[in-house]
């Protein structure tokens, strides 16, 4: 059977149903497109909110990613970082001929190319999308960029989806290569603001170093801005950390030793590590990493290291 030309017929495969899984399908379905979906999280007790999720907006579960891939028109892949080339290749054996298969993940050019060869040498056809800025705010409108030879052809289609696609090359790992340089300024922006602010904070001079930073940046607010990076990094540390290992990736393949990115990628994993203790609330709930003042979350972070400290009796 041949994969209809029209978009609106497709069956849609969403491989990984973590937060932008939810968003998209969610988008998806409100257009009544037929979406089904495969986490490797239905197999745990993490799975039962994921399955109450797709069941309240009718995206159906399936059970492997081979079941997804036999059925699926046009697969997306939304996982974690280190898993992009893995459900490449768990999907490649059913998938149907001429099927697309989008790759959102955060991995490095070299890992595309691996996960490309997978699907495109199964008879899919693979293409390369990087999200160029968070997804919640933007949703299905959030800025992507296409790579790999189907790009210019898979493009305009997805834009009937809704999808705010462009075509950055049609030399696979372009696009990805942008989203990976980018993510080593704003990934490590997030991290040094965590840093720096609680430090500031340890020794009383986060007045002084808010100061200056709006003196030097006039046109950020460091205020909201370090409470939004502390509420981003507390909920979704652990996958910031893989994606910045494959950023840290990005910049060998380069030639170049990643001190930056390897450095960003263990801040943004402790800090994972330490909501997962329940430093910051219980996960889950809706206080958790949702403080208006960044400085909420840095006495936390301070009374954790250093029970005894000023910060920790406060």
């Amino acid at each position: 059977m041949t994969i209809s030309s029209d978009p609106k017929q497709w069956q849609i495969g969403m491989l990984g149903y973590g937060e932008v899984g939810r968003i998209l399908a969610e988008d998806l379905r409100k257009q009544d497109l037929k979406v089904a979906a495969y986490d490797i999280k239905l197999a745990s007790e993490q799975g039962t909110p994921l399955r109450k999720h797709a069941a309240d907006i009718g995206v159906e579960m399936l059970r492997s990613h081979a079941d997804l891939a036999a059925r699926a028109d046009f697969i997306i892949s939304a996982v974690t970082a280190t898993q992009a080339v893995a459900v490449a290749e768990a999907s490649a054996p059913a998938i149907r001929r001429g099927a697309w298969f989008l790759d959102f993940n955060s991995a490095s050019p070299g890992a595309k190319q691996r996960a490309a060869s997978h699907i495109d040498g199964a008879g899919g056809r693979y293409v390369e999308g990087a999200v160029m800025t968070s997804v919640p705010p933007y949703r299905i409108k959030v800025p992507l960029l296409l790579g790999g030879r189907g790009a210019r052809e898979l493009a305009p289609l997805l834009v009937t989806l809704g999808f705010a696609a462009n075509v950055a090359s049609d030399e696979l790992g372009v696009s990805s290569a942008v989203k990976m340089c980018r993510s080593i300024m704003i990934k490590g922006l997030e991290a040094m603001v965590i840093e720096s602010f609680t430090t500031a904070r340890a020794y009383g001079v986060e007045d002084a170093v808010l100061a200056s930073l709006k003196e030097t940046f006039p046109g950020i607010d460091w205020e909201k801005q370090g409470a939004y990076f502390f509420q981003r990094v507390i909920e979704h540390g652990k996958r910031r950390a893989e994606e910045v290992r494959e950023v840290a990736e990005t910049v060998r393949e380069a030639g170049l030793t990643p001190w930056s990115a390897s450095g960003t990628a263990e801040r943004q994993g402790w800090i994972a590590d330490l909501a997962d203790d329940g430093v910051f609330g219980t996960r889950g709930t809706a206080e958790f990493a949702r403080s208006a003042d960044w400085r909420t979350e840095a006495d936390r972070i301070l009374a954790h290291i250093n029970p005894g400290s000023r910060k920790a009796s406060a």
